[in-house]
């Protein structure tokens, strides 16, 4: 099941982008809107969503797994279900995994390997410490990030689907699995220690050791073939190193190291050492003539595959005879050989004899046949239609039945003729798939047209030639991905309301307003599509607006005198709204401006429409200015006897505005001797505005009274 971007899992993690695939579980980047980080987020698939004994195992095993903390393992964050959708959440590591990178450089130098592969035994000594083993050791789930460091991913998933099926399958990824994996026997740490070496193998050669046409032809290879030396394949890889990934690689566990720890060493010492001597193993040295030939390029997609009950018992089969010891197959092989030997001596002798044994068989088979007849024709038998009668030869028949023959005599014992699947249940395609021992891989598909749990397609065409024991691949319909929008009951909803159900569901939404006389406005009119859509999918919402209500074309006031504009808007149904007023160099005094709603725009009847009339060019400011200059001895106003008074003096002007005195500050009170002579130079004595006069008066502050004054004309200035 695809996630859509968007999607928000647990109201908190939003779906950004999918990253990968695996046997199991899709990979999406996401960012979780709580911590306001990103993640990775590994969502199962559904074949895997069915059982809830496994889903049991796998939370638990995952839960078991957010418990490591390490550096070199991928930390685990959360473990969630929402509704079918059962998922991990995960750190996310920027970088490329271990796989694309062998692919992208054809293979890595002997220290690089040797430094990613202590960071794999690190990182899997620390799981092994809590008891975890992983299962599932692959280039895959290593991941290198952007600063280098390496992290083993995927370990809750691989014990969960491990402990689930222990006793019926095998889990791993064929090309890196076990011996004792493959047999479904006891698997350990030192299982994982096996799958490492043939990481390593694959490291420094770029390639995986054994491939085959399906799972029990590598599995097989695992148990019984020989590895082939690494330093054929690429001569720079040191001894030190070799011997490193010959003893992980031991078929026996008993003969490989015993923990990661022991790996770590060794590695450490090896990148010191080209040659150490420490790591030599018991293993004989391999004639190069008896090792596999290998591809030149891997072909492993390194998926997690299940190996069926099937698959297991043929390989169990095959385990069980590498326990006979070499001299009994070599004599069991020679007693074969003596017997073809015989066989084809006697072959000549003996032609004569079959030849006239058929001819035996042939008239007995007629003189029946003469019997029978007779004894029919007595009986009346014939009495329907003939062969002819029907149109139907005896030579015909006969012939039909010879060429039919040869079709089932012309496969071999490795072959089986492929069914024909449609119609039929997953149940009843996996029967007869199972009674030609060939292995059903199931492909969920959605569809439309083909109910859920039916075949909707297979890989091989029917009648087709296929291996015996080989894997076919069956796609089944998982029923339509589409919702049944005509049964949510969407037209007796708000908007709102429908809004939120839909998007809730995966599905996008579109608004268009409509008028209605029946359906209230904010209520849903219809929708499109009428009856399903796919998650992602539009649903173009037709929402009510009410009735249509009656509507008026806005007049041109612009120009128009503001009585005018006035009674143009009543005449048209139209309400004046405010009217503004602004200075304006290029319309009349008087006249309109601006108005609220364009010309020509179509509006309802009843609204009010404000506009903008001109006051006409706008007036300079001025204001009206004086000035005085002038002298007054003091002595006038208090004689030659008091030259020793002191005396606070203020100039004022005094205007009459308005009808009303007003009294203007010209300078601030000041101390003064009697015998002083006031010398006032006053500039720019601002009056008030429109008043052509005014007198500017020294007053006595200390006997409240008025000395002197002075007539002043004001002018008009611009400002």
């Amino acid at each position: 099941m695809m996630l859509p971007t968007g999607t928000m899992l647990q109201d908190r993690y939003e779906i950004l982008d999918r990253i990968g695939s695996g046997g199991m579980s899709e990979v999406y980047k996401a960012k979780c809107h709580k911590l306001n980080r990103l993640v990775a987020i590994k969502v199962l698939k559904a074949e895997f969503t069915s059982d809830a004994g496994f889903i049991s195992k796998f939370k638990m095993e995952a839960q078991a797994a957010a418990g490591l903390s390490h550096p070199n393992i991928v930390n685990i964050y959360d473990v969630v279900d929402e509704g079918d959708i059962h998922f991990i959440v995960m750190e996310l590591v920027e970088g490329i995994t271990l796989k694309s990178y062998i692919m992208k450089k054809g293979h890595l130098d002997v220290k690089e390997s040797i430094g990613i592969a202590i960071q794999v035994a690190q990182g899997i000594e620390a799981a092994h410490e809590q008891h975890i083993i992983h299962r599932d050791i692959k280039p895959q789930n290593m991941l290198i990030s952007m600063d280098g460091k390496v992290k083993v991913a995927d370990f809750g998933i691989a014990r969960a689907v491990s402990s689930q099926t222990m006793n019926s399958t095998v889990v791993g990824s064929v090309h890196y699995i076990s011996p004792e994996q493959a047999r479904g026997g006891y698997s350990d740490e030192r299982s994982d220690l096996y799958s490492l070496g043939i990481t390593m193998f694959e490291m420094v050669t770029g390639r995986v050791p054994f491939e085959g046409e399906n799972t029990v032809t590598v599995a097989l290879a695992h148990l019984e073939e020989p590895i082939t030396l690494p330093s054929t394949l690429n001569p720079d890889i040191t001894p030190a190193l070799e011997r490193i990934i010959l003893k992980c690689t031991e078929k026996r566990p008993e003969n490989r190291y015993a923990n990661a720890g022991e790996v770590i060493s060794d590695l450490r010492r090896a990148l010191l050492t080209a040659d150490d001597p420490v790591t030599v193993t018991d293993r004989p040295v391999l004639n190069q003539t008896s090792a596999p030939v290998v591809s030149q390029s891997s072909g492993a997609d390194g998926n997690t595959i299940p190996i069926s009950k099937r698959e297991l018992d043929i390989i169990k089969g095959r385990s069980d005879k590498l326990r006979e010891s070499r001299p009994v197959k070599e004599l069991r092989e020679k007693k074969e050989v003596k017997r073809r030997q015989e066989k084809e001596s006697d072959s000549e002798s003996t032609q004569l004899e079959k030849i006239l044994t058929a001819l035996g068989v042939v008239a007995a088979i007629l003189v029946v046949a003469v019997v029978i007849v007779f004894f029919s024709k007595l009986g009346g038998l014939f009495n329907s239609k003939t062969p002819e009668e029907t149109g139907v030869s005896t030579e015909a028949v006969s012939t039909e039945a010879e060429s039919e023959a040869p079709e089932e005599t012309a496969l071999s014992q490795k072959e089986v003729q492929m069914p024909d699947l449609s119609g039929d249940t997953m149940e009843e395609a996996e029967a007869k798939l199972d009674a030609l021992d060939l292995v059903m891989q199931v492909v969920m598909e959605n569809s439309d047209e083909v109910e859920k749990g039916m075949v909707l397609s297979q890989e091989n065409e029917p009648d087709s030639v296929v291996p015996r024991y080989s894997k076919v691949v069956v796609t089944i319909s998982n029923g339509s991905d589409k919702i049944e929008l005509d049964s949510l009951g969407i037209t007796e909803m708000t908007l709102d309301t429908a809004v939120r159900l839909l998007e809730g569901k995966g599905l996008k939404t579109a608004v268009v307003e409509e008028d209605s006389d029946d359906i209230e406005a904010g209520n849903i009119i219809s929708f499109e599509p009428e009856d399903k859509a796919a998650l992602g999918d539009t649903v173009t919402l037709y929402v009510s607006t009410g009735p249509a209500l009656e509507t008026v074309v806005v007049p041109n006031l612009l120009g128009q005198s503001e009585n005018k504009a006035s009674e143009l808007l009543k005449e048209t149904g139209l309400v004046p709204g405010e009217i503004f007023k602004e200075y304006s160099s290029t319309v009349p005094e008087g006249n309109v401006i601006s108005q609220e709603h364009d010309a020509e725009t179509v509006i309802e009847v009843g609204t009010t429409v404000d506009y903008t009339v001109s006051l006409g060019p706008e007036k300079p400011k001025t204001q009206f200015l004086a000035s005085l200059e002038a002298s007054y001895p003091l002595m006038v106003s208090f004689g030659p006897g008091a030259e020793s008074s002191e005396i606070q003096i203020m100039i004022r002007l005094k205007q009459t505005v308005n009808g009303k005195v007003v009294y203007t500050k010209l300078t601030e009170p000041k101390a003064y001797s009697a015998d002083t002579i006031l010398d006032i130079r006053l500039n720019n004595i601002r009056g008030a505005g429109g008043v052509a006069t005014g007198e500017v008066e020294i007053v006595d502050l200390t006997n409240n009274v008025v000395l002197t004054s002075y007539n002043v004309n004001f002018e008009e200035e611009e400002v």
